[in-house]
């Protein structure tokens, strides 16, 4: 039997490699793999597995440590800040469609309870998969990333009492009034359990047996915790699933919560995976080519419904269109937990065998159609925003208010809606820079405009969004963007309006730089590049080194990796310093007590020394643009000076003001 284990696990590892290996070069989910996986090794298939008993105990595993990182994650802290979104949303969702999916399945001719128990499983949707493709998408944290999560954490939070309710529905007991109030006592025992192991029992344990700093120990006393709790449940009358996420709960606020689940992932990952090629293996393909008409109309009547309740849920929550359409989309599948319940409702025969399978059918294909209906949805959103709708229906029940924006010139345009752009108004009012932001999510928006700053809401790649923000006459603009593609799109659009301004770009890699500067950009930060050289400047900032030399080394880096990929850019500016690209322009005030104050650029002789030149100087509201040898520099000058980074560095010393004795300056 050991073998026959083996075997079938070194098939499903050899195949969901193959499987997924060719999924992710096309940037298909991993789920769907497995589920392709289960499919192709399963008994209906291909019949390289034929007993499924034993995938079935890897996959109950799967299950259970599943429930138990769900258990690690959730915070309650978090919940209450998006507790309009959970419970209001959630709420409204998943009664909706359980409601209107209870009366089609009347429709199938299922008893009452059966049709629903089928509300129940169509209503949840899949975290798995849609939180995977919301965070490689990098909009978990975007307003409608925000509304799917708190509607997933809703259905996350239901399925605890759903698996305490089947059995119920079920008829295991004819004194439902007593089953309910043992379920009710069951209930208070586990929360005043939670919050006994939480307070007093688990964080004491965590801290002793890290204390020993043994990792296998710690991991060990994970894994028991996990089991123990779970096995307990199940001694209780309840699911081993059940008890995993308590387990995690109580493991949440403690100390160790992180280090816990960073040691677990790896085998919730492993085990996990099982669970999803288990569920392709019970799919039929016989029994779905027989009923191939009903399938198929099952699962577009799912994902339509599913589809306009969850983009009714947004519109009522008050996204706009774009909004209430990705919401709607990305929430059109049956989640991995309806797989949990159809089990323990066949178990209960709350559903017969065809319906069981009919389930499996409608459950796999919406699974495996999720990513691209998710992928297409900003193209038909922007599509559909193109049409002439009502503008209550485009811009949501809750419109934000149109702000007046004055008229601007020589100003920074923000464009984005990261941390980082965000932060730069607080930056910009504190050396009085004009300034006005574009950001394309409204809650961040409102709130913003509750501020008293001046926000645009909109998507940048709009033209009319770009002139109302005056982008023709600003002098310094910044685009932050998590999508590269539409990062390019604004820059490009940007441009074409604007052909002489400094124009700064964020990126993730250092790669998308090219492009970027191929579309206009004037500098492109890479993230990853930039933050390995802080750490790196970090670094050299432990080991004693001067600052001058620091810089000058941080400027030399900086010129060794970007200068290939300037040098093949032909920006469109009619500017000496594009047929320079190592070259730029950099301002330093002249303090009082600075070695250059009361001296001429001739005595100075900063091309001589250091290789840079003195292009212009302010003084108050003057600008001087020629400045000839014998201008003199005086304190509050600011002055411009053009070169190449490692050579600016070295003449910043002279700007500052010299502390203790001054050395004299050598010409």
């Amino acid at each position: 039997m050991e073998f026959m284990i083996l075997k079938d696990i070194l098939i499903i590892f050899a195949l969901s490699t193959l499987v997924n290996y060719i999924f992710t070069k096309i940037k298909v989910p991993t789920i769907v793999g497995y589920l392709l996986t289960g499919v192709l090794a399963g008994p209906h298939l291909g019949g390289i597995i034929t007993n499924i008993e034993n995938i079935d105990v890897l996959a109950e595993i799967g299950i259970v440590l599943l429930l138990f990182t769900i258990g690690l994650e959730f915070s309650l802290k978090h919940l209450i800040k998006i507790r309009k979104l959970v419970f209001w949303g959630g709420f409204l969702q998943f009664s909706l469609t359980t409601i209107i999916v209870l009366g089609v399945a009347r429709v199938y001719e299922l008893d009452l309870k059966g049709s629903l128990f089928v509300g129940f499983l169509t209503a949840l949707s899949s975290t798995a998969v849609v939180l995977k493709i919301l965070q490689d998408r990098s909009e978990v944290t975007s307003n409608y990333g925000r509304t799917v999560l708190g509607i997933l954490i809703f259905q996350d939070l239901i399925l605890v009492p759903l698996l305490l309710l089947i059995p119920i529905m079920g008829g295991k007991t004819e004194n439902v009034s007593g089953e309910i109030l043992r379920m009710g006592l069951k209930s208070v025992v586990i929360i005043l359990f939670v919050i006994f192991g939480n307070k007093w029992f688990i964080n004491r344990i965590l801290h002793a047996i890290a204390m020993t700093k043994n990792q296998e120990l710690f991991l060990m006393s994970i894994l028991l915790i996990c089991l123990s709790v779970a096995f307990l449940t199940s001694e209780m009358g309840m699911s081993l699933a059940f008890g995993a996420f308590l387990a995690g709960l109580m493991i949440s606020e403690s100390d160790y919560s992180h280090h816990a689940f960073s040691h677990i992932i790896p085998f919730k990952d492993t085990f996990t995976s099982f669970f999803f090629v288990s569920i392709g293996m019970l799919l039929d393909l016989q029994f779905v080519m027989a009923n191939l008409h009903i399938v198929i109309l099952t699962v577009l009547m799912v994902i339509i419904i599913k589809i306009i309740i969850a983009s009714g849920t947004a519109f009522m929550l008050g996204h706009t269109i774009r909004g209430v359409i990705l919401v709607g989309l990305s929430l059109a599948q049956v989640g991995e937990f309806s797989f949990i319940l159809v089990k323990l409702g066949q178990d209960y025969h709350l559903i017969s065998d065809y319906y069981y399978q009919l389930f499996l059918a409608v459950a796999v294909i919406t699974m495996s159609v999720s990513p691209f209906l998710i992928m297409v949805s900003k193209p038909l959103s922007n599509a559909v925003m193109k049409l002439p709708l009502p503008n209550k229906i485009v811009e949501g029940i809750f419109p934000l208010r149109q702000i007046e924006v004055p008229e601007l010139k020589n100003h920074l345009v923000l464009i984005g809606k990261d941390p980082r752009v965000l932060s730069m108004p607080i930056m910009a009012r504190h050396v009085k820079i004009p300034y006005v932001s574009i950001v394309f999510d409204p809650a961040i928006v409102r709130e913003r405009q509750q501020k008293g700053e001046i926000v645009i809401y909109g998507d940048a790649q709009n033209t009319p969004i770009l002139e109302t923000a005056h982008i023709h006459t600003a002098s310094v603009i910044v685009i932050s963007i998590g999508d590269v593609v539409t990062a390019m799109s604004v820059t490009e659009k940007v441009r074409s309006l604007n052909k002489h301004a400094a124009l700064i770009v964020r990126t993730r890699q250092i790669d998308d730089a090219e492009y970027l500067y191929k579309l206009g950009a004037t500098t492109v930060i890479p993230e990853e590049f930039e933050t390995a050289i802080e750490m790196f400047e970090r670094v050299l900032n432990k080991f004693l080194l001067p600052h001058r030399q620091i810089e000058a080394t941080i400027g030399e880096i900086r010129k060794n990796n970007y200068g290939l990929v300037r040098d093949i850019k032909k920006r469109p500016r009619k500017s000496i310093l594009s047929h320079l690209p190592n070259l730029e322009i950099s301002a330093f005030k002249v303090d009082e007590g600075s070695l250059v104050a009361g001296h001429t650029l001739s005595h100075l002789a900063f091309r001589s020394t250091f290789g840079v030149t003195v292009v212009a100087i302010k003084r108050n509201d003057n600008l001087i643009d020629h400045p000839g040898p014998d201008t003199e520099l005086i304190k509050n000058d600011i002055v411009y000076v053009l070169g190449r980074q490692d050579q600016i560095v070295h003449a910043v010393n002279l700007f500052e003001k010299q502390r203790g004795e001054k050395a004299a300056h050598k010409t």
